[in-house]
């Protein structure tokens, strides 16, 4: 089965993004690390692309908070479609992606929560799921589309919630979930992918 090429996106410590890299070294997942992209110069992702000899990049974030600017977002599309990119990761990414990445990669940009969407989108899920006194919580991978933690749900991982929870331990087990869940889904992609290549070349 031919790797399927993705590409990850993130602005922090990138956990799941070493989880993905770590199954693909390993052989569990059949995909490869064609770029490792971050709107933010010294974030870990960066250092841990570099660990695992995946070419990496700095994007500047331009003047928008929670957004890149249509031309830094076309810059985006040309560095992953320069790479080869067939799947989209976004492993903290920060931005909210626009008409220019969603209609590069339609249904090709999955995202991870961490909480059961709908319920608690938007930041420290873990926290709002414990202000609201939730017995269970934990982690969502969703199509990516305009809004916040709004695409079509992919699959879900429950957490349960502790008596003794803080946040801190609470999210540390939300992540341990993130962690298996999140190459499951990508595998299930290059299960499908290697499917229609199958298909197209028996046709062709």
């Amino acid at each position: 089965m031919k790797p399927l090429p993705l590409g990850i996106l993130g602005s922090g410590k990138g956990t799941n993004c070493r989880a993905i890299l770590e199954r693909i070294k390993s052989g569990e997942l059949q995909a490869e690390g064609r770029v490792v992209i971050s709107d933010v110069l010294e974030a870990p992702i960066l250092d841990i692309a570099r660990e695992f000899s995946i070419p990496n990049a700095y994007l500047p974030c331009g003047t928008f908070r929670t957004r890149l600017d249509p031309q830094t977002e076309m810059e985006l599309v040309r560095i992953l479609r320069d790479a080869g990119v067939e799947l989209v990761i976004l492993a903290g990414f920060m931005r909210v992606l626009k008409s220019p990445m969603l209609e590069a990669f339609p249904k090709k940009i999955l995202n991870i929560h961490p909480s059961l969407l709908p319920k608690f989108p938007g930041l420290s899920a873990w926290t709002q799921a414990l202000a609201a006194g939730e017995k269970v919580t934990g982690c969502t991978v969703h199509y990516v589309d305009e809004s916040i933690d709004h695409g079509d749900i992919i699959a879900q991982r429950e957490v349960p919630i502790l008596p003794d929870d803080t946040p801190e331990t609470l999210h540390a087990r939300i992540q341990f979930a993130e962690r298996e869940l999140y190459p499951e889904v990508i595998a299930t992609f290059c299960e499908k992918e290697a499917g229609t290549k199958e298909v197209t070349d028996e046709r062709s």
